[in-house]
């Protein structure tokens, strides 16, 4: 990658800007403040949403599920979140994220506890839609709130440390889910009951937590001084001048932009290869190494480690260089050779590494990624385009599990939907370039600045 696509530090967005003690004290505690709670929100998300692929050892011989059907089920969830990604986000930018993150997260958990009651596949499809529903505008939504705080030479690294819940989800649920299916048989329940209501009730007790600690933007945060607010508000205003973004965009505007629909092919791509994995990967692995349901949580739970490792090396790189599509392009590359060792390689062990580096390039590949649509448009603009990359990356989360489900059952093995997703992987990679020439031509200018849109004030 060339240095043209670079935002190196006297852009005009430069770090050596912020090397002040005041910019670090004022960095150092949103942080502090806002990261490690949104991390933790997005890791009872994730969980919620992917429990499935845990509760599928169980639950699926329980009620003769066939693998069409729980592909089907397990993907349905992205159709409901991909419909009202967009009206969810345009409500949060208006009404502000506080209350909106709060009725997000209340919604998701009861609907999330209440699959413990499905005993067809229409009940599961039904739910499952529901849940997509509930929790449609949540990544997105969080995404869009952290660029009204991160100026943008943080922007990679404060993403990664809210979006590495993601892996770490999988580290800490998927041994978790495996030993409530142990409970399988307590009080008249299945496991699998008892994995959806405890694994539920979370979410709903967070969501009324973010009412009393989330503030709305930098002006309301009362935890930092007059002068640390001022000197963030100003940071950030900067940035939007200084921005490539176009000015004065509406936001059904930006629901037609060709570069937000170009921003969104590689994140379907990878999306679709993201949940091909996460929701199939638990049964993958137990078939290929006659695994006991625990032991496969914590080899999954492993695997989710060192993706998240993987993920904030990506982002400290991206940040550090300035360097955005050639890391989410290598991570793609990532993803597409291990989809192909999983399905190429006969050694069970082979298969295990191959997808574990599905795992890695995956989540190495949203870091530096999400800094692109961020930077895209601003305010409330900014809100909506973020929420369609979202909803038409997300319908991937519909078409891979569905589409690994079919492909089972069709041919007996899981190696042909891997070959598929290898080819996904790597049409993602190549899309990257395109979307970084795109990017370019659109800044009229020899650097493409990446900053972050602003936050409107209430």
């Amino acid at each position: 990658m060339s240095s043209s696509t670079a935002i190196p530090p006297s852009s005009g967005v430069g770090i050596d800007r912020d090397d002040t003690d005041l910019a670090r004290t004022t960095m150092r505690r949103v942080s502090l403040r806002l990261l490690p709670f949104l991390f933790l929100l997005y890791v009872f998300n994730f969980l919620d949403r992917t429990n499935v692929a845990i509760a599928a050892l169980q639950m699926n011989r329980d009620l003769h599920f066939s693998a069409t059907a729980y592909g089907f089920g397990a993907g349905i969830f992205s159709l409901g979140y991909a419909l009202f990604e967009v009206p969810s986000n345009l409500v949060l930018a208006r009404v502000g994220a506080r209350y909106w993150i709060a009725r997000i997260m209340i919604s998701w958990g009861l609907v999330a506890s209440a699959m413990m009651f499905v005993h067809t596949p229409i009940q599961f499809y039904t739910l499952r839609f529901l849940l997509g529903v509930a929790e449609a505008g949540f990544a997105p939504g969080i995404i869009y709130y952290l660029s009204g705080w991160f100026p943008a030479p943080q922007r990679a690294r404060a993403l990664s440390r809210f979006l590495i819940a993601v892996p770490i989800s999988a580290a800490i649920g998927n041994p978790l889910s495996a030993w409530l299916l142990g409970l399988d048989g307590l009080r008249g329940l299945a496991g699998w009951q008892w994995l959806f209501l405890l694994e539920g009730i979370p979410s709903v007790l967070l969501g009324f937590t973010v009412l009393a600690v989330l503030p709305d933007h930098p002006a309301g945060a009362r935890w930092l001084s007059v002068a640390q607010r001022d000197w963030l508000t100003a940071r950030l205003r900067r940035d939007a001048d200084e921005s490539s973004a176009p000015h004065g965009v509406a936001p059904l505007r930006a629901l037609v932009l060709p570069m937000v629909w170009l921003a969104s092919l590689p994140y379907f791509l990878l999306v679709t290869t993201q949940y091909s994995y996460t929701l199939w990967a638990p049964t993958m692995i137990r078939d290929a190494l006659q695994a006991s349901n625990t032991t496969t949580g914590f080899i999954t739970g492993g695997i989710a480690c060192a993706a998240a490792a993987v993920m904030l090396a990506v982002s400290a790189s991206s940040d550090r260089t300035g360097e955005r599509f050639f890391h989410a392009s290598a991570c793609a590359v990532l993803a597409a050779l291990g989809c192909l060792s999983a399905a190429l390689l006969p050694h069970p062990l082979a298969r295990l590494a191959g997808l574990a580096l599905v795992s890695i390039g995956v989540h190495g590949f949203y870091g530096p990624f999400w800094c692109v649509p961020t930077a895209l448009l601003r305010g409330t603009a900014a809100a909506a385009g973020i929420a369609l990359v979202g909803a038409l990356g997300h319908l991937g989360a519909l078409v891979g599990p569905y589409g690994v489900g079919l492909l089972t059952d069709t041919t007996g093995s899981t190696s042909v939907a891997l070959l598929g997703l290898a080819s996904l992987a790597l049409t993602a990679a190549a899309l990257c370039f395109v979307l970084r020439r795109q990017v370019a031509l659109a800044s009229h200018g020899p650097q493409v600045r990446l900053s972050p849109p602003t936050l409107p004030t209430r």
